[in-house]
């Protein structure tokens, strides 16, 4: 195990209700006004914007609105959104939504308390560790942003999908309600459980060494997220099971499941140019690249991949052909995906990049790195443009 920091500051309010009291939460932090940002419009169909309102009105705070926030957000939204809130006064920031929402608020909240070109921000161009002061009401089981330090952002010229990682960017509080989760779009609901899946694998698959206490947890959390998907599919409404989604979801993005050991994230890498380039869903792209990545890469490791496969997905231990261990887990992994109808490949997932828009992506790929990513096996261009081609 090696050294680290943890830091996770976001108060969980956590259950049936909890949305109700967002205003006395932010007045009793001395904040006087909201906007209150977001996307779609299945929060004035379910009633929650109106319940927010009105807790927001009691506690006796202004607020303003921001919806049209898109998947994969785009940062044209998060500039107007730093104009209004200027604008209009506003000191507090309130996501309502998934990941997507998030993410643009705290675009926004870098925007807001800096003079830099926000695009500058998320091209690594410059660094801050000041953020104006925000919180979220999370109403889907994916990304983790309501407790994570990172926001990724689409810069519309290039399409580029850009993260920006600060501890800063943790918000305040998160409030999660796994009802709200209850009418996500089965597909959605999907592509949210591989997410979560993904952000603790991301980090399971490590080269450190002496990290059983991690692994341990981090393959409970796995277990439960590919149970749990499997019965939400078949019972949306079931709220034990949406409550232990919900609450993966933070507990795999909020830097745990990392602690004491280096973490990957080149499917992460390689999926946002895919994502930038195609709009794609983002768990569904990382699950149509991340058998193709293991394929190329379980060999620098293969007893890890083999553990993988024995204490996630059950697939007996043959000590005398790990390969066979490790190799059955990845098809584990997918034949989980198709259960919850994900796609695989990137022929399922309805995309068919050309020779050249794979070079592009490789190339937009490494460049995130300096000219490689990822830490369990170390992939230059060549190797990023194989494992597209495995995967297409």
């Amino acid at each position: 195990m090696i050294n680290f920091e943890f830091h996770t500051p976001t108060k969980v309010i956590f259950g049936k209700g909890a949305e109700n009291g967002v205003g006395k939460e932010i007045q009793a932090r001395g904040f006087k006004k909201v906007l209150i940002h977001f996307g779609g419009t299945y929060l004035y169909e379910n009633g929650l914007l109106d319940r927010v309102h009105k807790s927001l009105e009691e506690a006796g705070l202004g607020y303003i609105d921001l919806g049209g926030v898109v998947p994969n957000p785009r940062l044209g939204l998060a500039k107007e959104g730093v104009e209004l809130c200027r604008r209009e006064g506003v000191d507090f920031i309130l996501a309502i939504g998934g990941g997507s929402p998030i993410d643009s608020a705290k675009a926004i909240a870098y925007g807001l308390v800096n003079d830099f070109d926000l695009v500058d921000l998320y091209m690594g161009r410059v660094s801050t560790n000041k953020i104006a002061p925000l919180g979220c009401i999370s109403t889907i089981a994916a990304t983790g942003s309501e407790t994570s330090n990172s926001s990724v952002i689409t810069i519309e010229e290039g399409m580029l999908k850009r993260s920006c990682n600060h501890d800063c960017a943790r918000p305040l509080f998160a409030i999660m309600n796994p009802e709200f989760t209850y009418t996500v779009p089965a597909y959605q609901t999907a592509s949210g459980s591989a997410d979560i899946m993904m952000h603790t694998m991301e980090r399971y698959f490590t080269q450190t060494d002496h990290v059983e206490l991690i692994d341990r947890m981090a393959e409970g959390l796995l277990v439960t997220v590919r149970e749990a998907a499997l019965k939400v599919m078949k019972q949306p409404d079931n709220y034990e099971a949406r409550a232990d989604l919900m609450w993966a979801g933070s507990l795999s993005h909020n830097g745990l499941t990392g602690t004491g050991r280096v973490s990957d994230f080149a499917s992460h890498k390689i999926e946002h140019e895919m994502g930038g380039m195609f709009d794609v869903a983002h768990g569904a792209g990382l699950c149509a690249i991340w058998g193709s990545w293991a394929r190329y890469v379980y060999k620098e490791n293969v007893a890890r991949f083999a553990q993988f496969a024995t204490n996630v997905f059950d697939v007996p231990m043959n000590l005398y052909d790990l390969d066979e261990t490790a190799l059955k887990g990845i098809e584990a992994w997918e034949d989980w995906c198709r259960k919850l109808g994900m796609p695989v490949t990137m022929s399922e997932l309805g995309i068919h990049p050309t020779d050249a828009q794979i070079d592009e992506m490789a190339e937009k790929c490494v460049a995130t790195g300096n000219g490689h990513v990822g830490f369990f096996k170390t992939l230059y261009k060549e190797d990023v443009i194989k494992i597209f081609n495995m995967a297409k």
